[in-house]
């Protein structure tokens, strides 16, 4: 069986799981063992809360879109250093197209990137099988499914991958042959994910959901209420009943005064204790959600606490790409340096362009080309290639740092000093 038969699966049927003697579960199949286990995942509030559950909940949903999304659309480049100083785009180099044009044969870039951050964050591991071609170079990388794989460590501390396909077969993979992208470890080897430690919050937030759907779909709380001092007849209480729905169904009654008979009031239900707290359990969720992920609140549409982090919204966003969003592009770097970049190459090296977070920022990104040129840092025709426009003649100068420039050791004397 070649390895893509094996990794894509084959056309025959997948094995179904049989009970065995005692009435347990044979496990066949990955499936399998997740619906064996999803007891374990079922939270204090009676959801069942796994990764797919859970990002039915938005604020979870807007977190995984969101860190996704940045490590998804910020250019990558391919480095090679060429000496303590000396830095250049190492364009020939195939990891340039792996990372840049072509991750496999289906999915673009951004594309890959973002499948395998939510995979990161929604399951604490990322898995790509190493595709090699001539020279041991990497031509693909197949993203695996992190519900398929279990990572075993040997004595010597060695790592292998136990994949399981969807016909239930199962192959082990050496560590050379996956990229293994892991976030915050207790272990050292496995990732740990956020909707393991996020359970009960998430499962609170399901529950809620539920809740207020179910009100909603049976009506169960009525804005006003009828009161007859006497006992009404079934036939009385159906002729009652017509009336009001007539009455509500607008048309020549809008906005006309309902007319009570037989001694009949009418009384306002305002909201109750209970919906109050609903509503605000539901924003404690919320924010509860987004400290887990670290995505400031007003990045997930919470404005209320616009200033819990930082001095106001600008300050949040600075604190998500300093905090957040690094934490994850530093994962990328250093993962793709030691799983993708040959030994031989050691001069080679990944490195996302953290200054296109502000490329929606005309004011911010025009300020901070001004200074670095200003300070000598980049020249005019530096500045115009990070904005796709080709260079101009005479645009490679390097302007003197002001209030920096050399002077001669001892001043100059005028000509009318004696």
């Amino acid at each position: 069986m070649g390895i893509r038969e094996f990794f894509f699966g084959s056309r025959e049927a997948p094995q179904a799981a049989v009970q065995s003697r005692d009435g347990g579960v044979v496990i066949n199949s990955p499936q399998d063992l997740a619906d064996a286990i999803e007891g374990q995942m079922t939270s204090k509030s009676g959801q069942t809360v796994n990764a797919n559950t859970a990002l039915k909940v938005a604020a979870v949903f807007a977190c995984v879109r969101i860190i996704s999304g940045a490590v998804a659309n910020l250019p990558i480049h391919v480095k090679r250093r060429i000496d303590a100083e000396t830095r250049e785009d190492a364009s020939g180099h195939f990891l340039w197209k792996l990372l840049r044009k072509k991750p496999n044969r289906w999915q673009t870039p951004s594309q890959y990137r973002r499948m395998m951050q939510a995979h990161l964050l929604l399951r604490g591991n990322a898995y790509s099988l190493k595709v090699k071609g001539v020279q041991g170079k990497v031509v693909e990388l197949l993203p695996m499914h992190p519900d398929r794989i279990e990572v075993k460590q040997a004595d010597d501390l060695s790592i292998a991958y136990e994949y399981t396909n969807k016909s239930g077969r199962k192959q082990v993979f050496p560590q050379e042959a996956i990229m293994h992208l892991v976030g915050l470890t207790l272990d050292g080897v496995n990732g740990v994910s956020v909707i393991t430690y996020a359970r009960e919050t998430i499962g609170l937030s399901l529950s809620m959901e539920d809740h207020g759907a179910t009100t909603f779909k049976n009506g169960a709380r009525p804005s006003s209420v009828l009161k007859h001092p006497g006992k009404l007849g079934p036939e009385a209480i159906e002729n009652l009943r017509a009336s009001l729905e007539a009455y509500k169904m607008g048309g020549e009654s809008e906005g006309k005064s309902l007319v009570l008979e037989e001694g009949m009031d009418v009384s306002q239900l305002t909201m109750t204790a209970e919906d109050v707290q609903y509503i605000e359990s539901r924003k404690f969720s919320r924010s509860d959600i987004a400290m887990f992920f670290g995505v400031p609140p007003h990045m997930i549409g919470d404005t209320e606490k616009s200033t819990s982090w930082g001095s106001g919204i600008e300050q949040q966003s600075i604190g998500f790409a300093t905090y957040t969003l690094e934490d994850h592009l530093t994962t990328w770097e250093e993962t793709i340096n030691r799983d993708l970049v040959p030994e031989q190459d050691d001069d080679i090296y990944s490195r996302f362009n953290r200054n296109a977070l502000v490329r929606g920022d005309m004011k911010t990104r025009q300020g901070f080309y001004t200074a670095m040129m200003q300070w000598g840092v980049y020249s005019p025709n530096e500045v115009r290639a990070l904005e796709e426009m080709n260079p101009r003649d005479g645009g490679e100068i390097y302007y003197d740092p002001p209030n920096t420039a050399g002077g001669q050791d001892t001043p100059q004397e005028s000509e009318g000093d004696t």
